[in-house]
Formats: C-alpha cells, structure tokens, sequence
C-alpha cells in the first residue's frame, strides 16, 4: 500500500506471449480498470512470470510499496522539489529450469492515472536494501529487495509492473496500486 504501509497490492494479470499491441491494449484496458476503482485482491499475491528463452521463470511477489521514500545515500538520485522516490519491493522465486539472471531494475515499471510509464533504478533508498545491479538465481533460489522509481510529485501511482529479460519480456505481470 502506499504510504510505507507493508501491504502489497494485488496481480492482475499476465499477458502471456501476447503481441506488443495486444498488450498495451490489455495494459490500458487494466489501467483503466484501476483508474475506475476496480478493488484489488489480497495483499502480497504472486505472478508467475515466464522469459523469452527456455526454461526462464519466475514467481514474482510484489511485496510493499514505500512513497515517498528517501534516498539511503546522500550523493545517490535525491528526490527534487518537482519530484520523489518511490520504493517497491519484490520477491523473485526461480520456479524455471534455467539459471535466472538478469537486472530487476529495468524489469519493473510504475504506470501512473494519466498513463505515463516510469522505470526502475538501481538507487538504494531508507526503506530497505535494493536488488544489486545483476541478481542470479539457481532453479529454487530466490531473492528479495527493493526497486526505486523517480516520479513528479504530483503523479498518482496506479499500477506496478515486472517483466524478465530487462523488461523485454511478452510476459508481464501487472499489479493494481490502490
């Protein structure tokens, strides 16, 4: 939830090996969706993520959302006074048959209510530690940590999303941000 609340919103969907305009159109129908007050599901659900190569999957948990959150390191990307930092931590199960690695960072993205979309980045902030810039993961190995996003200050958060691959991945999972 936001407002460093440790509640996590729900999945809502995976859009499986769908074409890049199939996808939006689903991403924006699901955005609209939230944007009309469709309610989330339970807190802390998992997606279960495939990659583009065989073998890559991931069940990704999206775990608590921090806004505002504050830089860790002060000579780090600070927040501005038009700007600020949100943190989303992840747990990421490699449920595959292939070694996993690859950089949560750009992997995940915020979409906001007037559809503008922001990545993620490797900024450490006082909410908790951050993935490192590579995470590699044996099949059953997992890891958690926290991605930072830079956002306008006045942006309203809708919606967090997470694709393998760098975020290049057909497959993403989507999140609803209450």
């Amino acid at each position: 939830m936001i407002g460093g609340s440790a509640g996590a919103p729900a999945p809502r969907r995976s859009l499986r090996g769908a074409p890049a305009a199939l996808a939006l159109v689903l991403v924006l129908a699901l955005l609209g969706l939230a944007l009309l007050g469709a309610a989330p599901g339970g807190s802390g659900e998992t997606v279960s993520l495939a990659g583009n190569e065989p073998g890559q999957r991931l069940d990704v948990t999206l775990v608590q959302v921090v806004d505002p959150a504050s830089p860790a390191d002060p000579e780090g990307p600070a927040a501005d006074a038009s700007t600020r930092l949100l943190a989303v931590r992840f747990r990421l199960e490699n449920t595959g048959t292939a070694v996993y690695k690859d950089s949560p960072a750009p992997s995940a993205h915020v979409l906001d209510t007037a559809g503008k979309r922001f990545a993620g980045l490797n900024s450490p902030t006082t909410a908790g530690a951050s993935f490192p810039d590579t995470v590699t993961l044996s099949p059953g190995g997992s890891a958690e940590g926290f991605v930072t996003f830079r956002l306008p200050e006045d942006a309203a958060p809708a919606a967090v999303q997470f694709a393998l691959n760098g975020g290049l991945a057909d497959d993403v999972g989507q999140w609803s941000l209450p």
